[in-house]
């Protein structure tokens, strides 16, 4: 029986450049390394970044609780106790309903639209104008210790953003937590 050698080509490694460390695991093995796409990065990166970079970066981490981003409202629970226990605010745009906290974390937000106003793509959009909508309202005026669970409307789709956002600055209001 006659067997062919399996032709190997060597296996060349280049040197990695003075002052440089390996990101991954792989990259460090020098079978699986490839050097023209092994992921490096300078040995001092921590220290390139300058201080003041650094404290301007901590000073934004940390903020106050009504200047937080928003949280949200997962579980049906937590809609319907807003629901029973809430203040509800009916405008022509949306319906707001809101019910105040003892804490002072940021405001949850909970969006819901019913299979009445649409299909699927159509509630989607309807939800994400009123999450956009609450992004730049609560954004100029930030809201601390409430849930809200805003209700899209078949007039979400088609009414005017801004008329949209002063329906949601108007509802805030008239549930009281604002």
């Amino acid at each position: 029986m006659l067997t062919s050698p399996v032709p190997t080509s060597p296996v060349v490694i280049s040197p990695m450049p003075a002052g440089c460390v390996p990101t991954s695991p792989t990259a460090a093995s020098p079978i699986r390394a490839n050097p023209v796409a092994a992921s490096l990065m300078p040995a001092n990166s921590a220290a390139a970044i300058p201080p003041a970079t650094n404290a301007a970066l901590a000073k934004s981490m940390s903020t106050s609780p009504a200047q937080a981003t928003p949280g949200r409202l997962t579980r049906r629970a937590e809609f319907l106790r807003v629901a029973a226990k809430g203040r509800k605010a009916p405008m022509p745009g949306l319906v707001l309903q809101a019910l105040k906290r003892d804490d002072n974390a940021p405001a949850r937000l909970g969006f819901t639209v019913t299979k009445k106003v649409g299909n699927a793509v159509i509630r989607n959009r309807t939800r994400r104008r009123l999450r956009e909508a609450a992004r730049l309202v609560l954004r100029e005026q930030p809201l601390a210790g409430a849930d809200l669970v805003l209700i899209g409307r078949d007039a979400t789709r088609s009414r005017d953003f801004a008329a949209l956002r002063d329906d949601l600055r108007r509802a805030l209001s008239k549930a009281g937590v604002r």
